[in-house]
């Protein structure tokens, strides 16, 4: 390669080099700056440092393991050979050996750092879990604090040792099969006989390095068969997860014998290459192998001949305990257990006792809620609603479930004229507001009926809303830069737009170097030359809350289900983070993700207008978020400290839930023979939605859970035997007051057949009069769509509920809640109201029951239909708007009108 290339090959090699440690540093500046911001400086640092000592370490292990093995290489190529040209280029090739092994080692030093940092300090601040497992008896700390660590220190010796055994390989063979080690300008007499010698001297010194390297990998060998006795916990090769009986009484057996076959091994090598006999090193080589065949050969005959003759005695003991680790890492050894009779029968007095249930059922279902809000509040085209969230509040006086969401800002739906850099990052710097219902209230067109809406926030109600603006959310996923001259855009005012300026204390000033540094960081010039921007304008950065909370707690798994609270005025997000391992022993895993221990310690909070997070801890009982407090002491606060206002509306997980009732479906079962023949095994109950059959929801509700004096939020899911579709048992979870986090499972006698939720669905498919009245609207040109059926226990009996959607065939018409079918016991009823539903399917009174705001059954025929075409001409006018087609304004607004004087006439 000529001289001129080699320069420009390393000019371009530093230019890359250099822009990389420019980048890295900028990066650091930019994450000092905003760390120090939200006052997590000391976390980031502690995380940073570690990281820098971990690598550091690793590089200078690497780097010097591989530069002394290459350079030796080298000399000895050097000494063997006899050109000249190779003698005076050792030099070069030593530069060269440098250089490579310095990158080598830097990459394996980076990604390990960023790998190892977790468990290193695990390693170091370890504290016991008071658990041992029961084969081992070691604390369950070992497993999940220490071994992980052990493990990555033995793979990268192993990998090292490896490496350099087959660069030895292939740097010797290659030297011994050089011209350049051959004397072929020295006399003829003499040539061949110093060739061979040379030759020999090159095989012996490369038996002498690979004698080295074979005598440390096989001691290494031993320390990972010994490492390798406790994986045999986390065994997948028998009937369930963890040792079994062949694990035990053979695998294990075979890795103690590995051990000291492995040091015998390295003891064979070393004889080896003293004694000259090849014999011993083919002895070392081979006796790994026929050891391990003998161990497959060995587990294969007990496993076939011993165990599956006599399974279940064999193990038993083992499948006990799977089930009892499996139930503590997934936290169901907690759960209580009660008994459901069925026996009662519901009269008015019934539903009287428990009005608190009965106003609170759900008769409309997330997904329509979600698409009204959005067509109905989103206001401006911008606007869009992410998710709706459940939750409940004390609404004048009385404690509802509600549906809530925010309205944020969609970038994406801007028009592409609109999509400036101004408009994208200085003046759509916000989402404002929220929405919320009732989850048992409709409008007399059969929409949620709003509480809180309109822009600004309108409500009848006493929760009050003083911050509307939501500078932090789901949907906020870029930069923005606010103070500017530009001014912020808050929100529409008829014709107008209101504007506004950040008052919160987060974000980066704009200084001078930070306009530099933010310009490279962002790659955007524009930063840098804006004259909107001036020294009391400030950036935001990772304004999206899960990558917020991510940034500064990667460790974490989050939930991905924020959701917003309203709490003195302001507007909070609420998200619940988990720790997690896959190392608990004899713990089935989950997942793809293999997780097979979980806790919901932490409760997150972020301030959705000054981006402030709050970490708090919600279980102090467990030990991996008692070694992430300590590791970060400055992160995390206590429960306790949490504001009583948001502490009423922290949630049970639906994520952790929904692991935990799938988990609890096979683990219910604690008797091992029960749970080896699966005999009592139960499915999550099933249902019809949208025309499929599909696995019910867990829905969170307010009820009175039996024996209980008051209703209470809980999240629940049915279940039924696997093969079967009638109801077997529910189970609950709490969350108010001192009461949160505790799970119940109400299970039915077993000579009480109770109606799951399917066969509840079949039973409305064959009701011929709910049939005939679907198939009608069906032939009007509407489509008819059943939301979820509600599973809803109340006092020793089962009540379904199921909201009937219809909608017409237009693009922009909304599903309307127009029924609501009721089912208890053998009698199913459909009516327009669930207050008339209850009266027919009680015979009581229509008095008697709480009056609900849903649609009512007292227009003719005519006049629904009249105020149905009303109904969708509006929303036509008001995406005509949207859209700013004043034509087709004008033209549904005519047909408004005469569609009112219609159904003004019909009245008359």
């Amino acid at each position: 390669m000529k001289k001129s290339n080699i320069f420009l090959l390393y000019t371009i090699l530093l230019v890359l080099i250099v822009l990389g440690i420019v980048m890295g540093f900028i990066n650091f500046i930019i994450d000092l700056e905003w760390f120090s911001n939200l006052h997590y400086l000391d976390v980031y640092l502690k995380n940073f440092l570690m990281q820098v000592i971990i690598g550091f370490l690793v590089f200078i292990i690497v780097f010097l393991f591989l530069y002394y093995y290459v350079d030796k290489i080298i000399k000895d190529y050097s000494n063997f050979a006899q050109d000249i040209i190779v003698k005076k280029n050792t030099k070069t090739y030593k530069k060269v050996s440098l250089i490579t092994s310095a990158l080598i080692a830097f990459f394996m030093a980076f990604g390990i750092a960023a790998n190892w940092w977790k468990e290193y300090l695990f390693f170091i601040n370890s504290i016991p879990f008071k658990e041992t497992d029961p084969i081992f008896h070691k604390d369950m700390s070992f497993y999940i604090f220490k071994l992980p660590l052990l493990y990555h220190i033995y793979r990268l010796s192993i990998t090292l040792i490896l490496i350099i055994v087959a660069f030895v390989i292939i740097a010797y063979t290659l030297m011994y099969l050089s011209d350049k080690t051959r004397f072929y300008e020295i006399s003829d007499k003499d040539g061949n006989l110093f060739r061979a010698i040379y030759n020999k001297e090159i095989l012996t010194k490369a038996f002498k390095e690979l004698t080295i390297l074979g005598i440390v990998f096989f001691l290494l060998l031993a320390i990972g068969y010994y490492f390798d006795t406790f994986q045999i916990l986390y065994s997948a090769k028998g009937r369930v997860f963890g040792a079994t009986y062949t694990d035990i009484h053979v695998s294990l057996l075979f890795y103690k014998i590995l051990i000291f076959a492995s040091i015998a091994a390295g003891i064979l090598i070393y004889v080896a290459f003293y004694t000259k006999n090849i014999k011993y090193a083919f002895a070392s080589i081979s006796l790994i192998p026929v050891i391990m065949l003998m161990m497959f050969i060995s587990e294969t005959i007990v496993q076939n001949l011993i165990v599956s003759p006599n399974e279940l005695n064999k193990e038993s003991p083992y499948i006990s305990h799977n089930i009892e680790y499996t139930r503590k890492a997934f936290g169901l050894d907690q759960v209580t257990e009660k008994k459901y009779d069925m026996k009662k029968e519901l009269t008015w007095e019934d539903l009287e006792q428990n009005k608190g249930t009965i106003d609170n059922i759900m008769i409309n279902d997330y997904r329509p809620v979600k698409q009204a809000y959005n067509q109905l509040q989103a206001l401006r085209l911008y606007y869009k609603f992410n998710d709706i969230d459940i939750d409940r509040y004390i609404i004048n006086g009385k404690y509802r479930q509600v549906f809530i969401a925010a309205r944020e800002i969609d970038y994406e739906s801007l028009p592409p004229q609109a999509k400036t850099w101004i408009n994208l990052h200085l003046k759509y710097t916000h989402g404002y507001g929220v929405v919320m219902s009732l989850v048992n209230d409709v409008t007399p067109t059969g929409q949620p009926d709003m509480i809180i809406k309109d822009i600004p926030p309108s409500t009848n109600t006493d929760i009050r809303i003083d911050r509307p603006q939501i500078y932090f959310g789901e949907l906020t996923n870029d930069y923005a830069i606010v103070n500017t001259k530009t001014g912020e855009f808050d929100y529409p005012s008829g014709d107008k737009n209101v504007q506004t300026n950040y008052e919160g204390t987060t974000g980066i000033p704009m200084t001078f170097i930070n306009r530099i540094l933010f310009s490279i960081y962002t790659k955007d010039a524009r930063i840098l030359l804006s004259t909107d921007i001036t020294k009391d304008s400030k950036i935001l950065i990772y304004r999206n809350i899960i990558e917020r909370v991510s940034k500064i707690a990667p460790f974490l798994l989050y939930d991905d289900d924020p959701y917003l609270v309203i709490d003195n005025g302001k507007l909070y997000w609420i998200i619940d983070a988990y720790t997690y391992s896959a190392n608990y022993p004899y713990s089935q895993p989950y997942g793809n993700m293999g997780i097979n221990y979980i806790r919901n310690s932490v409760k997150v909070v972020v301030d959705a207008y000054n981006g402030d997070v709050k970490y708090y801890i919600s279980d102090n009982n467990d030990p991996l978020i008692k070694v992430y407090s300590k590791i970060f002491p400055t992160l995390f606060k206590d429960i306790k400290e949490m504001p009583q206002g948001l502490k009423q509306h922290i949630r049970y997980p639906q994520f952790l839930f929904d692991i935990q009732s799938e988990v609890y479906k096979t683990y219910h079962m604690t008797d091992p023979q029960v749970f080896y023949n699966k005999e009592d095994a139960w499915d999550i109950a099933k249902e019809k939605f949208d025309d499929k059959i599909e696995y019910l929801e867990s829905q969170y509700m307010i009820m009175k859970l039996p024996g209980e004096n008051k209703e209470e939020f809980i999240l629940m899911i049915p279940y039924t035997p696997a093969t079967k579709a009638n109801m077997v048992a529910w189970m609950a979870a709490r969350m108010d007051r001192e009461n949160y986090g505790k799970l119940v499972v109400y299970k039915f006698p077993k000579n009480t057949i109770v109606y799951g939720p399917l066969q509840v669905e079949n039973m409305i498919d064959q009701d011929p009069n709910i049939s005939k009245e679907l198939s009608l609207w069906n032939q009007q040109g509407s489509s008819v769509s059943r939301g979820n059926l509600l599973t809803i226990p109340i006092d020793d009996s089962m009540l379904y509920v199921e909201p009937l959607y219809i909608q017409s065939q237009n693009q922009n018409a909304l599903p309307e809640v127009k029924r609501v079918i009721v089912a208890y016991k053998d009698q199913i009823v459909m009516e327009d109201t669930l207050k008339n539903a209850l009266n027919k399917l009680f015979n009581l009174n229509i008095q008697q029951i709480p009056q609900q705001n849903i649609p009512s059954n007292t227009a003719s025929e005519t006049q629904k239909q009249l105020i149905g075409k009303a109904h969708e001409a509006y929303q036509n006018a008001m995406e005509a708007v949207k859209k700013e087609n004043w034509a087709d304004f004008g033209k549904y607004m005519e047909e408004l009108k005469q569609i009112l004087s219609q159904l003004n006439k019909s009245i008359k």
